[in-house]
Formats: structure tokens, C-alpha cells, sequence
């Protein structure tokens, strides 16, 4: 779950930047572009409570977003969010509380080992109308500050969907929050899937043909 606040273009001023509340399902990737093994994320859905993300997303920049209606409060250390579709399914809900470090049974063993391991996730790459056909974007954070969560409540549709994730496949790992953060998004390189569907590749197929 991702809060803008002054979002705009660099060259122009802070008060004229827009805030919207947003959310992306992120999964971690390697992938070989132009052989070369790379690392970040792609990510299969977004959401938003903006018209302009929505309208403008995968046209005038990176992203198609799905717009959403989101239900957040922040009470004192605690923090719920609720993430509701246009057909009115909940597609996200989280409630959580600060804490002072990772739950025992997280894979990470340090919280600097799970900052680590997100911020190689700084390359996102989404899939566009047209197949085969990838968005990039970079987070630049200029401040990195995180903090743990202990997790009262978290549901997904995405990823409690059995079609996609059969039972048992996938569990909470922990909760991370990052607050404050002066940061940059910067578009990256279109990627496209190789004719022999093995990699990706910064060259247009439909240009070769």
C-alpha cells in the first residue's frame, strides 16, 4: 500500500503536486534481459483511489491502475486499511501495530536483511495492453526509513485466490511500514518477450518483423 503525496514532475513545485492513496501486488523476479540476469519486481495488479492515476496510468506514464475505493485510519500505532473493487469485492485488508522487531517465524533474520531484499525491488515491470509488452518503473527513495509491524489482520484476493496459490502456498511473512520517505519515480526501459519466448529483451519484436 503506497501513499503519494505531492506527486508531480521534479521541475515543477511541491503545492501543486497531487495525493492519492494507491496499492500494488508486488512479486520478486529475476528475469534474463539481453543476457543478462536481472533483478525486481513485476507486478500483476494496481489499484487507486485516483481518477488521474486511473485515466492517465499505462498512457502518459507507467501502470494500468484499477480504480478503488480505499478505507484507511490511522489510530496512535495502529494502522487499518481496507482496499474495496468497483464491483464492491474487498480486494485487500490489513490491520497492524507497531512493533519493535520481526516476528520470530519471519525468514529475515534482521530487519536489515528485509530491508535489504525490498529494496532490490526498486525495478517494477507490469504488463501493458498488449501482450508480451512490459512497463518499467524505478523507486529512487533519498531518505530510507522502515520499521516492523506486528500483524493483527491481513487478507488478499490476489494472493488468497486457490486458482493462483494453491492451499497452503502462501503465508504472512511480516509487515514492514515506511514513513515520510523522499523518493523518485523514474520510468525504465520498455522490456519485451524474445520471438523464442525465453527472455526479454529492450527490442521491440513487432519492430523486427
Amino acid at each position: 500500500m503506497i501513499r503519494f503525496r505531492e506527486l508531480r514532475p521534479n521541475f515543477l513545485p511541491s503545492w501543486i503536486g497531487m495525493s492519492s492513496e494507491n496499492a500494488a501486488h508486488r512479486i520478486a523476479v529475476e528475469w534474463d534481459e539481453d543476457g543478462q540476469m536481472q533483478e525486481g519486481v513485476f507486478i500483476p495488479r494496481r489499484d487507486t483511489n485516483s481518477w488521474f492515476n486511473k485515466t492517465l496510468g499505462g498512457r502518459v506514464f507507467p501502470g494500468i491502475f484499477n480504480r478503488s475505493t480505499f478505507d484507511v485510519s490511522e489510530n496512535g500505532a495502529e494502522i487499518h486499511i481496507r482496499i474495496v473493487r468497483s464491483d464492491d469485492g474487498e480486494e485487500v485488508a490489513f490491520s497492524g501495530c507497531a512493533a519493535t522487531e520481526l516476528p520470530s517465524t519471519s525468514l529475515f533474520p534482521t530487519l536489515d536483511d528485509a530491508a535489504g531484499f525490498f529494496s532490490l525491488g526498486a525495478t517494477g515491470y507490469s504488463a501493458t495492453r498488449e501482450k508480451g509488452h512490459y512497463h518499467g518503473m524505478e523507486l529512487n527513495c533519498l531518505t530510507w526509513k522502515i520499521q516492523p509491524l506486528d500483524v493483527i489482520d491481513a487478507r488478499s484476493c490476489f494472493f488468497g485466490d486457490a486458482t493462483l496459490f494453491p492451499s497452503g502456498s502462501v503465508e504472512i511473512d511480516c509487515a514492514l511500514l515506511m514513513q515520510d520517505v523522499d523518493h523518485e519515480w523514474r520510468s525504465r526501459p520498455d522490456l519485451y518477450l524474445s520471438r523464442d519466448r525465453l527472455c526479454l529483451t529492450k527490442r521491440s519484436t513487432a519492430a523486427n518483423n
